[in-house]
């Protein structure tokens, strides 16, 4: 309840219970004294002087709350109502200090406060204000990189509502129904949407968030075909996707008109050549002189051979499907048995480990469409399997075989609602054949052989896809002079090494070297340097226990002078840093004469860093640092190179503002400090 009160109600309240405690007791002791005396003349006096008493003691009592409300209660409410202000009401007038003057330092540390505050929202708003300026010109940038790709990309969400696109993307969409490409339209507006729902679900089940889909749709209208690719993005059920599209509508019409001439052309040449290698061999020996004769047959011989090597030079590119997507087989079974299954159409499948290079969307609607065909079959079965020359698709069934005649009508007929073309066109794609058969158990069969195949294998683990820019590189406020230039706008590499021992001058050399970017500020994610080194001689077991590099693991690393040739180059331009740098340097540069290259680099060393910031009296190793300044070094990446590496650049990245606080922010400032700490460690800048 007393909380509610107000301070100074509250300092009145102590200040009148002082104030009645004093007249109780003067009370209490009158009435004993009265009591005790029994004298009436001698009681009265006693009475007397105990009022006055009490009066005096509450006028002084009055008077200390007066003072103590006038100089203590006052000013704090005053000062709390002049920081509430402040912190709420965005106040910027500067405080009077003089409202608080009987409280000490509370004023002046109020007053600064305020003042910090102040400044600090300052600040703030110039930080917002030019970040949003950068990211609004890193976005125009990109707007403006992403509508000069070539290739149409779209941005949809999970439920394929579009959320981007650029110029290439807008031309092909625009072109279906005449419809312009819009945000939060439904991309089946403008493409089929069968085969990009298809994608999509294969895309989700696999739950790889690196694996893509490459495949074959068109527009609603115009039959315009696209190539395409999809990626998921996010995690999770909801997904949405990256979609790219190229428009090879006239390419596949080029690739037709081309075919079609070769094939004219291989026709045309090859009857003729037929023929006359035919009456060359029925021709009387004396129809001609024999010179005549025999350079005859030679030539026709020669035109013979031509036109068989452009045969099968023109077969082997037919067959080569290079640029046809990899499908694996059991996605493919799983996709036909789905769709047959909604149908009302079942089927059972079998298939082995394979990856088929083909487009599964254009193989899968075959499939569909022949099946479709066999509805007065019994037990559809699809199996995939492993042949000497690639793969077999093969759909058996119950019943009476179909004939080559049959088979024929149905690949005449269009392969599906969306796709006007006939069945057969699917396998001249693919550069293959279909034939009915019957299988050793007495099933009937379709057979497909798929040219390309092999057996899957453990995917490798994924590289990081990252896209890696700085655009303050465009216009980076530069210095000639190294000394003059600001600590977070140069170039670092940050490096560490491992070593068979720690005494360069008696053979010891490098196993491990591992080194990262910082530019601008920040680390460069993708760029690192990291590999193990053969040192041409036995890695000591008490080194081995530090590290965990064993000989065997080294066998096969390139040698120190290849690795430190290739060091040189990835540090070029850059100021180099590391923990204890002349342990590191030493090693380096007792290679230069044989590389014909020198480790020039200027060179900052966080040891003596952390002296700058922390003073010679503590202790500057990399765990100690790494303590101080909240870095976690996971215990499996200790005593590597590559995991005290990424502690060395954190543990700068953290001391590069506490330098500046201090007013050095610049090269020449810093490695002026940090050559007072000499003693410590030698600074190896010239």
């Amino acid at each position: 309840m007393l909380t509610r009160l107000s301070l100074r109600l509250r300092v009145f309240l102590i200040f009148a219970g002082l104030a009645a405690a004093i007249l109780a007791a003067t009370g209490i002791g009158l009435w004993l004294g009265y009591s005790r005396l029994g004298q009436p003349g001698v009681g009265q006096g006693f009475v007397q002087a105990g009022v006055l008493a009490g009066f005096a003691a509450l006028g002084l009592v009055a008077a200390v709350w007066y003072l103590f409300d006038l100089n203590v209660a006052k000013p704090i409410e005053t000062l709390a109502g002049a920081l509430r202000a402040r912190a709420h009401s965005d106040v910027t007038a500067e405080m009077d200090a003089a409202i608080a003057r009987y409280l000490g330092d509370l004023a002046p540390a109020a007053q600064a406060a305020a003042q910090s505050l102040s400044e600090t929202r300052s600040a703030l708003a110039e930080a917002v204000a030019r970040e949003t300026l950068r990211l609004g010109s890193e976005k125009a940038r990109l707007e403006a990189l992403l509508s000069d790709v070539p290739v149409g990309v779209i941005l949809c969400s999970a439920d394929h509502a579009l959320v981007f696109y650029n110029g290439p993307a807008a031309d092909i969409l625009g072109t279906s129904r005449g419809l312009e490409a819009g945000l939060d339209r439904k991309l089946f507006d403008y493409l089929h949407a069968a085969p990009l729902k298809l994608a999509h679900e294969r895309l989700a089940a696999t739950g790889d968030p690196d694996a893509v889909s490459d495949l074959l749709c068109t527009t609603t209208t115009g039959a315009r075909v696209l190539a395409a690719r999809m990626r998921l993005l996010g995690d999770g059920g909801a997904q949405g996707y990256v979609l790219t599209l190229r428009d090879i509508t006239g390419e596949m019409a080029a690739e037709a008109r081309r075919e079609a001439m070769l094939e004219s052309a291989l026709d045309s040449l090859r009857r003729p050549a037929a023929a006359l290698a035919t009456l060359v061999g029925v021709m009387p020996e004396d129809a001609l002189p024999a010179p005549m004769q025999g350079a005859l047959k030679d030539e026709v011989a020669r035109l013979s051979q031509a036109v068989t090597r452009f045969g099968a030079a023109r077969d082997e590119a037919l067959s080569e499907a290079g640029a046809l997507p990899q499908t694996r087989a059991f996605d493919l079974a799983q996709g036909l048995a789905a769709r047959l299954q909604a149908q009302g159409i079942a089927v059972t499948t079998e298939t082995a480990d394979l990856i088929l290079r083909c487009n599964g969307y254009e193989v899968l609607t075959l499939l569909d469409h022949l099946a479709r065909q066999l509805t007065d079959r019994a037990a559809l079965h699809l199996a995939i399997e492993e042949e000497d020359t690639g793969a077999a698709i093969r759909l058996s069934w119950t019943g009476p075989r179909v004939g080559v005649g049959e088979l024929d009508r149905w690949l005449a007929l269009p392969l599906s609602e969306e796709f006007d073309r006939p069945a057969r066109s699917v396998l001249a794609a693919h550069a293959t054949e279909i034939w009915p058969e019957v299988r050793p158990d007495g099933r009937a069969a379709l057979c497909l052989p798929i040219r390309q195949a092999r057996r899957a294998v453990a995917r490798p683990k994924p590289l990081a896809r990252k896209v890696v820019y700085d655009f303050d590189l465009l216009s980076p406020a530069r210095t000639d002079r190294l000394a003059d230039a600001r600590l977070d706008k140069l170039t670092y590499v940050v490096f560490d090494s491992e070593t068979t021992g720690l005494n360069p001058r008696q053979g010891d050399e490098i196993v491990q070297l591992a080194a990262v970017r910082i530019v601008n500020g920040r680390r460069v994610e993708g760029e690192v340097f990291d590999t193990l080194v053969n040192p041409g001689r036995p890695i000591p077991a008490v080194s081995t226990e530090v590290h965990g590099i064993t000989d065997a693991m080294v066998a096969d690393a390139p040698g120190v002078e290849d690795v430190v040739a290739r060091f040189h180059k990835f540090a070029e331009g850059a100021v180099l840093i590391a923990h204890n740098a002349p342990f590191d340097m030493e090693f380096l540069r007792r290679v230069e004469g044989k590389l014909g290259l020198r480790f020039d680099m200027p060179v900052l060393d966080t040891v003596l860093l952390s002296a700058v910031v922390y003073g010679q009296h503590e202790v500057h190793s990399l765990d100690a640092l790494s303590h101080r300044l909240g870095i976690t070094i996971p215990e499996e990446d200790r005593h590597t190179a590559l995991g005290d590496t990424l502690a060395t650049a954190d543990a700068f990245l953290k001391l590069m503002p506490m330098l500046a606080g201090r007013g050095l922010d610049t090269f020449g400032a810093v490695l002026a400090e940090v050559r007072k700490h000499g003693r410590l460690l030698k600074d190896l800048n010239e």
